[in-house]
């Protein structure tokens, strides 16, 4: 018995001491076969707690970063597509169609207060002149008012700008009325019937608003070469060619001043239109065959 516990206490003793060396062997061992196994996975690791830590944490400084640089982003691709807009509506505007906003009732009842009418600038840009009977947009400058100072150029240009798209009344030097008398034609005023005469013949002049006599003012001129005679349908209210008998330039105005043909109403919606032709004109020839009349009255209207 005592031999058994003998040997039982020196196993037990045994089996201690083992499992010491084995811990002081192995461990260290242990450790470094460790590290190597996972060396590459624990510095990736080291890495993304290192980044996550410069973020905040959680990731949500860089989340909101990557926003703001989108947000910005869409501004600026936003602004530059609506300055690309801009430039392309107003060099459209300076150069084929450009809106222009009716403020007077001038031209009733073809063109009424508010309509804002589409002027064909190419209409007359490539050897075309203007037609009797046509609806111009001309600069009166020389013609209808006195040259003018020129003024503040940058609010000159933003109030160009905001006219070019329809958005501001016309500068005060434009003005729309109707072709009744071209290069060489005699235009007068009234025949017995008390009606206008181009060139001999009587015009039935439909569009005149209803009520109007074709005019209050008499006349007989001799339209010179490369200008026009022109008057509103609108004609007890209308200021026009009849309003500058006797000054320079006797109420003519020169074909290279105007700015396009109106040939469309774009606004308001119910007023959707083209601007209606006439065929008031069709009898009348070419060119005045009479002799070279005078100016058969002056004075003029509002």
């Amino acid at each position: 018995m005592d031999t058994e516990a003998q040997h039982t206490e020196r196993d037990r003793s045994s089996d201690e001491e083992e499992r010491s060396r084995s811990a002081r062997v192995s461990g260290p061992n242990a450790g470094t076969a460790a590290g190597m196994a996972a060396g590459p996975e624990a510095d990736e690791a080291t890495d993304a707690a290192a980044a996550d830590a410069g973020r905040g944490g959680d990731g949500s400084e860089g989340d909101d970063g990557d926003a703001a640089s989108s947000g910005a982003l869409t501004w600026r691709r936003t602004g530059l597509i609506g300055g690309a807009c801009m430039v392309f509506l107003l060099l459209f505007s300076h150069f084929v169609l450009q809106p222009f906003l009716i403020p007077s009732g001038s031209m009733e009842p073809t063109l009424r207060v508010g309509d804002r009418i589409l002027v064909n600038k190419l209409a007359y840009r490539f050897g075309d002149e203007p037609h009797r009977g046509d609806v111009v947009v001309f600069d009166g400058t020389g013609s209808f008012v006195q040259e003018q100072p020129e003024g503040n150029p940058v609010t000159g240009l933003l109030r160009g700008a905001a006219a070019a798209l329809g958005l501001a009344e016309p500068d005060e030097t434009d003005f729309v009325k109707r072709v009744v008398g071209t290069g060489g034609d005699r235009v007068i005023c009234c025949d017995k019937d008390g009606r206008i005469t181009v060139n001999g013949v009587p015009v039935p002049e439909t569009y005149v608003l209803l009520g109007d006599r074709p005019s209050d003012v008499p006349f007989d001129i001799v339209v010179p070469d490369g200008t026009l005679w022109v008057m509103g349908d609108h004609r007890s209210q209308s200021s026009d060619s009849r309003d500058h008998l006797g000054r320079p330039g006797g109420g003519m105005v020169p074909v290279d001043k105007v700015i396009g043909r109106a040939d469309w109403i774009g606004w308001p919606v119910d007023r959707w239109s083209t601007v209606p032709a006439t065929d008031a004109f069709d009898a009348v020839p070419e060119r005045s065959t009479g002799g070279h009349g005078g100016h058969g009255g002056h004075g003029g209207h509002g």
